[in-house]
């Protein structure tokens, strides 16, 4: 096991806990084939005809995770410099996107609807025009249509790990749709058109707004990838740009280092600081951690363990970025923690978390 331990904690009980924690993440390493190839991300759960890649992949990493208490990295271990997928953690990134333009009076209003600001296609149906940014970014909008020729229905009845209630129909199936905001599904599909939406917002393609506006600031590298699909180019004010997705469900997505992820949860949890100043406003953060009303376990495109839903044995103020595979970010604020561990078979993070959380009491 390639583990790396703060030479201050040597020989401490803390040291000890980490490192059955990190042994218990290695041990139930995703049974994910490193190879990846074709079999990345979950289309090949859809019906047919989407259940195809639309964007690249890339092989994978062992099993791999930082842990950082306040300034200080604890541990690290597998190869937490190797930008790899992370899945639906883009789409917690989108959120931290919707903050910038929330910041910069682009989005002054999340509750206003989204035709209102952004020229993105899409929004001009009667069902689709009252839609606001807060639905898309608590997943409640209920859009409907395609996205670079994948339709909504897709993700209709879709069950996620985190999921208290599961469907009880098959995924993919006609469900009827409810009036925007009066109903909760996770889908893939009307999150890239969010993302869509906040392209033809900034009029710049998000991962430069990305770089210069999270990344950089965040105390970042340079060293990462947002891909998108093949046929996801588009005309905005008159220039092609590639609209990128908010996961890897199709292939693309965010490739990023676990040292990266926890250098953006630092600035979460430090309520939108970086190393050298705000990166995002307070009262953005706040809104990001707002449970929303139908599922308090969700705020905006990120995950809260309110009521200990999500994992049942780590703090209730936790909250994660979650990605298939799996790829997690914990925010502790609790124990001024971020733990980034990727690869984790989903039904033994539990566990992991709850071993961190011995380990940082220990400290």
């Amino acid at each position: 096991m390639d583990l790396e331990i703060s030479p201050d904690l040597r020989g401490t009980r803390a040291e000890a806990l980490l490192r059955d924690a990190v042994a218990h993440a290695v041990a139930h390493e995703s049974k994910w084939d490193r190879a990846m190839g074709d079999r990345a991300g979950i289309h090949h759960l859809d019906p047919p005809p989407w259940n195809r890649l639309l964007g690249p992949t890339s092989p994978r990493g062992p099993a791999t995770g930082v842990v950082l208490h306040g300034d200080r990295t604890l541990c690290s271990w597998g190869e937490p410099l190797r930008p790899d997928m992370t899945f639906s953690v883009a789409k917690t990134y989108l959120a931290l996107l919707a903050g910038v333009a929330f910041d910069r009076g682009l989005l002054p209003d999340p509750d206003e609807p989204v035709a209102l600001r952004s020229r993105a296609p899409g929004f001009d149906t009667p069902h689709n025009r009252p839609i606001t940014w807060t639905q898309l970014l608590q997943q409640t909008s209920e859009w409907e249509g395609s996205v670079f020729g994948v339709p909504d229905q897709v993700d209709r009845y879709r069950a996620v790990a985190y999921q208290p209630v599961k469907p009880t129909q098959p995924k993919g199936g006609p469900r009827p749709l409810q009036t925007p905001g009066t109903y909760w599904e996770y889908n893939d599909v009307r999150i890239n058109q969010l993302s869509l939406a906040l392209l033809h917002l900034f009029g710049r393609p998000l991962p430069d707004v990305f770089r210069s506006a999270i990344m950089r600031p965040s105390g970042a590298s340079d060293d990462w990838q947002w891909l998108g699909y093949d046929n996801a180019w588009v005309d905005v004010a008159g220039a092609r740009m590639q609209s990128v997705p908010g996961g890897s469900h199709w292939g693309g997505g965010i490739l990023i280092s676990s040292v990266d992820q926890a250098r953006i949860g630092r600035m979460l949890l430090r309520g939108g600081l970086g190393p050298d100043g705000r990166v995002l406003s307070q009262d953005w953060v706040d809104r990001m951690l707002q449970p929303c009303p139908l599922a308090p376990f969700y705020g905006y495109l990120t995950w809260l363990n309110r009521s200990r839903v999500i994992y049942p044995d780590v703090s209730e103020d936790s909250y994660f970025a979650l990605g298939a595979g799996s790829s997690i970010t914990w925010m502790s604020p609790r124990q001024e923690a971020v733990v980034v561990v990727r690869w984790i078979e989903s039904e033994y993070a539990n566990g992991f978390f709850q071993r961190i959380e011995a380990a940082l009491a220990a400290l």
